[in-house]
């Protein structure tokens, strides 16, 4: 058990506590918080605002309805008088709806008016006009003065509805974090585990090195590395599996996993707050900020939708008050024509606020992505979710994407087993025939300790389990190449383990080996000493369960499947076969390199193409596809090249990616229609066109009203993608089996499928 460094323990003694001493710096959690609670108080400032504005509007309405119903009392005929509803507008306009106006004009007077800019210039517009009517009789004109209290009342009805979905929208990031336990019992003593003492500190205190206690019961507050003790550890609200894992010394364990049943000494191995859970809600929140085309190209017709509306509410005012006289009736304009025509001009100004066409994007992307990452899907925006929701072809890597990518050692051969037996060959003492597969083995497993690949681990747990000696690689010795293999020098030998072609670059000069009938299927790891093959590592993986069931349905949608794997042709065309990818579509012994220029070849005939890998070796494919998608929980490594994460390590999430994205889009395409559909019937029933017939016709209020309704209307609409999403999920899941397949290997590709050569990989 490590002490707490000198400096503290000599700032614990000088007077200061240790939480103290662990200093709160200002993390992704607390900033994230700062925003939700800033949000929070402009909630309630729109809400006191919003009870302002009703109750103005309140007033109004007895003062109409008290006059109508013919009370008498003297106060009621102050609250009906003009002079009162002259004082109540001009209130409402200072008071609850001075930021909107201020802003709008703001807008205006830069020249890039926005949705503010035609609520306050109808809102100023009817005051204007009604005030010069009380002012000045003989115009002869009718004042509204209510019309601007109402058309404030409805509008900051919509927003305030609006920032609360949005806050609910954000909510679920905000229960994402909730998992995260406040305070960590760090360990500030002790020379073993029984002495240690330990003080509760903050979470977001926590270093990288502090060893944190974590009891049963309690969340993991800090990713991390098990140093002592044994549990078993929910981590179903991080990767969505809901069977429990054990954990022993050297296992990594994840911020807000649940510790069941024994008490953990771990290791911080990321700083307070920097965890993975932190990258999952610090990207979506990226994401949310990150425009679609189609939002872009909503926006630039909202700026030029304004000045449209302006100059249609001008030619409103100008129709009327020069033919309004000839079209309609005396009775329906009351004996002036001027005060018809300022009065639709303004509402035709009000109705249009394009409120719903901002918001028919950034509400259904900001749904969609917080939606996406609360079922464990890390969706990088608006754009990729317009991108992903038209891919036509998918390209798959093998081992770690359509299997599970934990290979296991089936078999170890050393030459006395599988080589061709010469009569005439010489053995004795000195000869590599008499490396047996334990020293195979170990050899492999020195190289191999140095390597994060998934074959590179499964023979190192093979040797683990074999009780096979610990061999260390000379400083400075090892070299690796990706999906070739790795070198080494241990013992004063040059051990190189991986494809034929790699040992064989390392000096390898002839393979004595046959492959056995019944591993053929399998992959193969050559291991080679001092240039001599002295041994062959039979490894396999298995199918992830729901592979099948998830290359069907892309088939049954029209899309388009292509499987690229390093290993050898066997291996990969048996994986094809068994998820039913096309034997055409099957392209074996690829290295990373390769992969990326086949999936430009693929966008270069005119394909949308998405490609599918672990994040570990395909990133240069991932990174040039249109859409890459990382499958695992390694946000780390995926995040800069994968447009989206499959968090919880399972392949029907691409399912469900697939889904979410149309899902998100239709909704989209849907708020947008209900947003210009609503104006292309809205202003001209604004503008009069119905009061010549039917003598209808809409007031400020009304229009504002309707204005706020179609606001409501989308966010609605975007809210209802949470429910549709998680309908649709139970469609899109079915039955899927467990296969057992051959893992990563290579030998030469078929130079003809492809049209030019590739050399093996690992």
């Amino acid at each position: 058990m490590v002490r707490v460094s000198a400096a503290r323990i000599g700032g614990f003694v000088e007077g200061r506590n240790f939480y103290e001493a662990h200093s709160r710096r200002e993390n992704f959690f607390e900033i994230f918080e700062k925003k939700m609670n800033t949000k929070r108080i402009q909630l309630k400032e729109s809400g006191r605002g919003l009870a302002v504005s009703w109750a103005l509007c309140a007033v109004c309405l007895v003062g109409h309805l008290s006059h109508f119903l013919g009370a008498n009392a003297s106060w009621i005929h102050a609250i009906h008088s003009t002079g009162f509803h002259m004082s109540l507008s001009l209130f409402t306009l200072l008071v609850p709806g001075r930021q909107l106006i201020i802003d709008g004009l703001k807008s205006l007077i830069k020249g890039s008016p926005n949705m503010n800019t035609l609520v306050g210039l109808g809102a100023l517009s009817s005051f204007a006009v009604s005030s010069m009517a009380a002012l000045i009789p003989k115009l002869g004109w009718k004042t509204f003065f209510e019309e601007p209290v109402m058309l404030i009342a409805f509008v900051l009805l919509g927003r305030n509805l609006e920032q609360r979905a949005k806050i609910k929208a954000t909510s679920d990031m905000t229960g994402l974090l909730n998992v995260l336990p406040s305070k960590a019992r760090l360990v500030v003593s002790g020379d073993s585990e029984e002495s240690s003492s330990t003080i509760e500190v903050p979470s977001s205190g926590l270093s990288v090195g502090d060893q944190i206690i974590v009891l049963p019961g309690d969340r993991v507050p800090a990713d991390g590395i098990v140093r002592f003790g044994r549990s078993t550890v929910d981590e179903s609200s991080f990767t969505g599996e809901p069977l429990p894992v054990t954990k022993l010394p050297g296992a990594e364990v994840a911020a807000g996993s649940i510790n069941l049943n024994g008490t953990l000494t771990v290791e911080v191995r990321r700083p307070g707050g920097e965890t993975a859970i932190g990258d999952i809600v610090r990207l979506v929140e990226e994401a949310q900020s990150r425009e679609a085309p189609v939002q872009r190209l909503a926006d630039k017709v909202a700026g030029h939708f304004t000045y449209g509306v302006m100059t249609l509410s001008a030619a409103t005012f100008m129709f009327w008050s020069l033919f309004g006289a000839r079209v309609l009736p005396p009775a329906l304009y009351h004996g002036s024509v001027v005060s018809l025509a300022l009065q639709l001009s303004c509402t035709v100004l009000v109705i249009a606020c394009p409120c719903a066409l901002g918001l028919a994007t950034p509400t259904a992307v900001m749904v969609g992505t917080s939606l996406g990452a609360t079922k464990g899907l890390l969706l990088r925006g608006g754009s990729v979710l317009e991108r992903f929701s038209t891919v036509n072809t998918i390209v798959f890597d093998k081992t770690g994407t359509l299997t599970i990518g934990r290979p296991t050692v089936t078999k170890v051969v050393s030459q006395g087993q599988g080589r061709q037996e010469d009569p005439y060959a010489r053995q004795d003492s000195t000869s590599p025939c008499q490396w047996s597969e334990v020293d195979i083995l170990k050899f492999a497993a020195g190289v191999e300790s140095n390597t994060n690949h998934p074959i590179g681990k499964a023979i190192v747990e093979a040797a683990q389990t074999a009780n096979s000696p610990k061999l260390k690689v000379l400083d400075g010795s090892f070299m690796e190449e990706p999906e070739s293999g790795a070198v080494g020098y241990i013992d004063n030998k040059r051990i190189s383990v991986g494809t034929l072609d790699w040992v064989k670059r390392n000096g390898v000069l002839e393979n004595p080996f046959q492959e056995f009938d019944d591993f053929k299927n399998q992959s193969v790891v050559y291991v080679g000493v001092d240039g001599v093959l002295a041994g062959l590592i039979y490894v396999e993986d298995q199918i992830r369960e729901d592979t099948r069931h998830v290359v069907e349905s892309l088939s049954k949608q029209g899309i388009s499947t292509y499987l690229l794997s390093g290993d050898k042709k066997n291996a990969a065309e048996y994986v094809a076969s068994i998820v039913g990818i096309p034997k055409e579509n099957v392209y074996y012994g690829v290295k990373p390199d390769e992969k990326n220029k086949f999936v430009s070849r693929l966008q270069k005939d005119q394909k949308v193409v998405a490609m599918v890998g672990d994040g570990i070796n395909d990133a240069a494919a991932l990174a040039t596809a249109h859409v890459g998608i990382a499958i695992g929980g390694g946000v780390g490594a995926a995040s800069d090249v994968s447009s989206i994460v499959l968090m919880h390590d399972r392949l029907s999430q691409l399912l469900d990616a697939l889904e979410l994205s149309r899902l998100t889009m239709k909704t989209v395409k849907q708020n947008l229609w209900w947003a210009f559909g609503y104006n292309i019937v809205g202003i001209p029933v604004a503008a009069g066109v119905l009061l010549p017939f039917t003598g209808t016709m809409l007031t400020p209020s009304i229009a504002g009203a309707l204005m706020g309704l179609s606001s409501i209307g989308v966010m609605t609409n975007s809210l209802l993608l949470r429910f549709k999403f998680e309908s649709r999920q139970k469609e899109i899941h079915g039955p899927s089996v467990i296969v057992d397949i051959p893992s990563d290997a290579s030998d030469s590709l078929n130079q003809e499928k492809l049209r030019h050569p590739y050399p093996t990989s690992r």
